[in-house]
């Protein structure tokens, strides 16, 4: 079972995910949820307080999404960057690093055919030389 987290900590995801930390410093921010600012850093190392943390900036920054993946392009064409375009390419699907392969078992297969082309290759391959 995963660790629940504080009431603390969830303040202090939702100040931290803010941009610029919503104008706080991290000093700031341990103050307003009563803790020390060492405190705060050891939350950060926490597997479960960064997954919140994650998902809060995913929140908090999900509405300028669209603007972002436009600007993708427009930097990649604009500057000629090529590692923008990879990742416009990557975010509309048009470009993978997962490579699919179909397999067949056999069926709907002459291999008595392709048996006997393999053959005629090799024929045709030993006369050439």
């Amino acid at each position: 079972m995963a660790k629940q987290l504080t009431s603390e900590q969830f303040i202090a995801i939702e100040w931290l995910a803010k941009p610029r930390k919503g104008g706080k410093t991290y000093e700031e921010i341990a103050t307003i949820c009563g803790v020390t600012a060492r405190t705060l850093e050891n939350w950060r190392k926490d597997a479960t307080f960064e997954a919140e943390f994650k998902r809060a900036i995913v929140r908090e920054n999900s509405a300028k999404l669209p603007e972002l993946v436009d600007s993708l392009s427009t930097i990649a064409i604009r500057d000629g960057n090529a590692a923008m375009a990879k990742l416009a390419l990557q975010i509309s699907g048009m470009l993978t690093d997962k490579i699919e392969v179909e397999t067949k078992d056999g069926e709907g297969t002459d291999l008595v055919a392709l048996k006997a082309r393999i053959e005629a290759a090799k024929v045709r391959s030993e006369t050439a030389e």
